[in-house]
This record gives C-alpha cells, sequence and structure tokens, in this order.
C-alpha cells in the first residue's frame, strides 16, 4: 500500500526539526548562540515577582540548564504551567547566568515539540500571586475621604507703607 507523500510531509517536518535541537544538558556548550533545546519539564518552579522557571532536572540547583519566563512575558507566551511533565523545544539564545546556561522564552513563538499549543493565561492569574489584585483591575486598600483644608487668611490691615493715590 502507498501512503501518499502529503501525509507523511508533517511527520517529516517534525522529525527533522527535532534533529536540530540538542538536549539540555549540552545547552552549555553553546552560550552566545542561537540554538535549539529539547527536553522533559520536570517542574514550572515560581520565583520572586512573578517569574517563572521551566526546570529539567529534580534538583534545579543542580541543573546545567533552566528556562525563564518574566511576568511581562506570560501573555505572550501564555499558561507555562501546563508545560510540567511535557517534552519540549525551545529556540532562543543560550545564555549563561549564576553558572548556568538559560533560554528566556518571550514569545510562545520559541516553543515546538508538545508545547507547540498552550492554553493562554486565565483572566484572574496572578503573576506575583499575592492574592490582593488581579490583572486589569486596581484597587485601594483603604477608603480615602475627602479632608478639609483651611484657607488662607488675608491681613485683617493693610501695610501703611503703601502709597495711595
Amino acid at each position: 500500500m502507498r501512503i501518499p507523500c502529503w501525509i507523511l510531509a508533517p511527520a517529516l517536518i517534525v522529525t527533522l526539526a527535532s534533529a536540530e535541537c540538542i538536549p539540555f544538558d549540552k545547552a552549555p556548550e553553546h552560550i552566545g548562540q542561537r540554538q535549539c533545546v529539547t527536553g522533559r519539564v520536570v517542574r514550572v518552579g515560581a520565583g520572586n515577582r512573578g517569574v517563572r522557571y521551566l526546570d529539567f532536572c529534580e534538583d534545579y540547583r543542580l541543573c546545567s540548564f533552566t528556562v525563564v519566563v518574566f511576568p511581562h512575558d506570560l501573555k505572550n507566551v501564555g499558561d507555562v504551567r501546563q508545560l510540567a511533565g511535557r517534552l519540549i523545544e525551545i529556540r532562543g539564545e543560550v545564555k549563561e547566568y549564576e553558572g548556568r546556561a538559560e533560554i528566556i522564552l518571550e514569545s510562545r513563538k520559541q516553543l515546538g515539540g508538545e508545547a507547540g499549543v498552550i492554553p493562554p493565561l486565565p483572566k484572574s492569574f496572578d503573576a506575583e500571586q499575592r492574592g490582593h489584585f488581579s490583572a486589569g483591575k486596581f484597587r485601594t486598600s483603604q477608603k480615602r475621604g475627602r479632608t478639609k483644608r483651611p484657607r488662607p487668611t488675608l491681613p485683617a490691615q493693610i501695610p501703611e507703607d503703601v502709597e495711595s493715590e
């Protein structure tokens, strides 16, 4: 039985795209280069001020590579929490930070593999997880009343050194 080439083409493209990616543990050898890195995300961690980390090792401190997502980029990337347990491909410049290789994820276009389509962030998602505010809403913490300020008073007497006409 012959299989039409248009059916095989997507599978071939995926295979070729995966072939150019390097495993995450080889990323430190490519610092300063634009590269495709692949690996299974073990955990999606949350750091200070809403920064997200895609960890590829059980102990992130011993891992040679990580992916960083800053809170202002989450709207362009989507719900990165859905990437836990998935085999992903990420494209970008491999940078060095504190002795480890990293790629900064700024757009969902950088993702491939099982992470090709992730849902957008929920509207109530709080990147910094403070629990008081949601994106797009602002509330003051206290009711502010209007206070009366005293009116300035004018001097009751006119100084005598003023010349009159």
